[in-house]
């Protein structure tokens, strides 16, 4: 009962938490583009290793990457994980440069057993995210670009190991937010462009895992992940005003611009997310060592995008997407002395990306490293620091090129809430 309790209250300080402290943190241009910069549901212990989770297998580690993961939980335990981030990004083009900081509340996500063999995990991560503000001058005048917000997803998923070795599970979620993107020209007279994409729909993951011994402490597990394709739901708006002139007084004496509306549409049929597969391999050494590399394909040239005036031009097209990743961990002894019990952390990855600009493809690619750190002796609580170097840019004519340097802190709260004490 206690356990219900405590299961409960978590769910609505996730619920209540996430949706009133989660931001998108993105701070780039190129999050323009369609949906903005798409995230692979990686946790900040994950980010360490590159961001790969497939074939990731840890009773004591909460995988959202692969729901099959969770038949793996201990029967007592019960999983917080909360990360946060803080970025520092540089970016350059022509001979100019910007910085930009950012940071907040990434994810919060909890995981428990449900019964022999059976998991299951809910939480709030990203999906996407849109930051940039940028200008500069056209033929008599200037124009200026801002853009924000980004799509998160609340999930509920279960996994179950019918079977020694093999695992089985899904991720249920409702995907919501929305993305606004502002374009304002000033001449001789100043118009502004907005377009919103508001997104209330719901997604699905399926995962697999297979997992064998090689040896008495050695163990190879095979993981993929499926997502299908689907027509996403909401609305596409597009607005113009003459926010010099198209300006009426309210009953309070404000004045208010007067939009014109340029498109309101409902995103189905007209926007499409495609199917994403993903595929992995892990190889572990005796609970200490763990190596893994993964793949990611998403056909995004296959999924529907509608144009709106003034944002994308009729011809816009996508890449299909790709991503590899690879990671390793290591700790040196689990029952040793401090520094022993610590887990070490490092990994990359290379990333195709889904944006096309102009003909040009948006890449990027970086390298990590990370730490956990025992909370207290005894207690299997551990806070986890990530430091993440990354770098984008688009072939085959470079338009801008972006440094970030990303710290990830986030705490893994492993408390034995199922456990009865006995007196005797």
């Amino acid at each position: 009962m206690k356990g219900i309790k405590h299961i409960i209250a978590s769910t609505m300080l996730i619920a209540s938490t996430a949706f009133i402290a989660m931001g998108q943190t993105v701070n780039t241009p190129y999050s323009k583009l369609g949906f903005g910069i798409l995230n692979d549901n990686a946790t900040g212990i994950q980010r360490s290793m590159g961001g790969v989770g497939y074939a990731m297998q840890n009773g004591r580690q909460i995988n959202v990457m692969n729901p099959a993961s969770y038949s793996r939980v201990d029967s007592l335990t019960f999983l917080l994980d909360m990360g946060m981030d803080v970025t520092n990004s540089w970016s350059k083009e022509d001979g100019k440069s910007g910085y930009n900081l950012g940071g907040g509340l990434d994810y919060i996500t909890m995981e428990f057993r449900l019964a022999k063999n059976l998991g299951a995990a809910i939480g709030v991560i990203p999906y996407s995210s849109v930051g940039y503000s940028f200008g500069g001058s056209i033929e008599n005048g200037s124009d200026s670009r801002t853009g924000s917000g980004g799509l998160s997803e609340l999930f509920a998923g279960f996994g179950y190991q019918p079977f020694k070795g093999f695992s089985i599970g899904a991720n249920f979620s409702y995907l919501f937010g929305n993305t606004t993107n502002v374009t304002t020209v000033t001449g001789v007279t100043t118009t502004q462009f907005t377009r919103t994409l508001e997104v209330k729909d719901w997604n699905m993951r399926a995962g697999i895992q297979y997992g064998f011994n090689v040896a008495r402490k050695s163990r190879i597990v095979l993981g993929a992940t499926f997502s299908p394709k689907k027509s996403m739901h909401g609305t596409a708006l597009g607005l113009k005003a003459d926010i010099s002139q198209d300006v009426v007084v309210d009953s309070h004496g404000n004045r208010v611009v007067v939009y014109d509306t340029i498109a309101n549409m409902s995103m189905k049929g007209n926007y499409e997310l495609p199917m994403a597969i993903g595929a992995g391999v892990s190889y572990t050494y005796d609970n200490r060592l763990n190596m893994e590399i993964d793949y990611t394909y998403q056909p995004w040239s296959k999924a529907k995008y509608t144009p709106i005036n003034y944002f994308e031009v009729p011809e816009s097209k996508w890449n299909d997407r790709w991503k590899v990743a690879a990671g390793v961990s290591y700790t040196p002894n689990p029952r040793g002395s401090y520094l022993n019990r610590m887990t070490y952390r490092m990994g990359g990855y290379y990333n195709n990306d889904y944006m096309n600009v102009n003909g040009n493809n948006v890449r990027d690619y970086g390298v990590g490293i990370g730490f956990s750190f025992p909370a207290l002796a005894g207690n299997k609580t551990l806070v986890n620091l990530g430091i993440e170097w990354k770098h984008r840019y688009s072939v085959p004519y470079n338009l801008i090129k972006e440094d970030y340097l990303n710290i990830t802190l986030s705490v893994n709260f492993n408390e034995m809430w199922f456990w009865k004490n006995k007196i005797r």
